[in-house]
């Protein structure tokens, strides 16, 4: 497989994710570099960035492996996703532009249309794709990496299952973006701080024995009438 130098990087946090490379498996700069099609320096130099990241750390006589998270790590990540989201939704009232508008409401319609025929392969990348633009529309480049980042670590250390309630899971969504067109900053924060957290019962640890952690924030909850998000 060959591919652009300044893709290397990606390929190889694409390939971690999926989980072609197990967790605590070595990564060899000759190896990446013939899967690849590439010389070793878009590889060193891709390790050094996902080191930084967290998907990988060099180990004495080991050189670079796939990093091993413990799922204290794992539950932080989405407890600091349940922080990030609302702000970035708040920020993106703001901030968003009539592009990210067009685009949120397209994908709302679209999650919405597809939630009714019960099509989860496709709610699962317009979801994807929804909080990719939701986070954008923050304005904020640095936000919006963070987000990225924790999206990529969070698909790498959970398995996520289709919502209980894909209606009321878009429905959640057209209301963030009722929200972020009225410029209502605060009532987008709530609104996806509600969605979020809603979101953690469907995340399944893909190691270790179950995320109990998780689980406490999942049932920290409190119940939300959801037709008051409609006015």
């Amino acid at each position: 497989m060959r591919i652009p130098a300044h893709s290397v990087c990606t390929a190889i946090r694409d390939d971690i994710v999926a989980g072609v490379y197990e967790r605590g498996s070595r990564l060899t700069e000759e190896l990446l570099a013939r899967r690849y099609g590439v010389s070793r320096v878009p590889v060193r130099e891709a390790l050094r960035t996902l080191e930084a990241e967290g998907f990988v750390v060099t180990r004495r006589h080991a050189g670079a492996c796939v990093a091993e998270p413990t799922e204290q790590e794992a539950a932080d990540l989405l407890e600091m996703r349940t922080l990030l989201e609302p702000l970035g939704a708040s920020r993106a009232a703001q901030r968003r532009t009539e592009a990210h508008l067009k685009v949120l409401r397209g994908l709302v319609r679209l999650g919405q249309e597809r939630a009714r025929r019960g099509n989860s392969e496709d709610l699962r990348s317009l979801g994807g794709w929804f909080h990719e633009t939701l986070a954008q529309a923050s304005g904020s480049p640095a936000l919006t990496s963070m987000l990225t980042q924790l999206r990529h670590k969070i698909a790498w250390m959970y398995a996520v299952e289709s919502p209980v309630n894909p209606v009321e899971s878009w429905t959640e969504h057209g209301a963030i973006v009722d929200a972020v067109a009225r410029g209502d900053g605060e009532r987008a924060r709530a609104i996806t701080a509600l969605h979020t957290e809603r979101s953690l019962s469907v995340h399944r640890l893909r190691f270790g024995t179950g995320g109990d952690r998780a689980e406490r924030v999942r049932n920290s909850q409190h119940p939300v009438n959801m037709p008051s998000l409609r006015h």
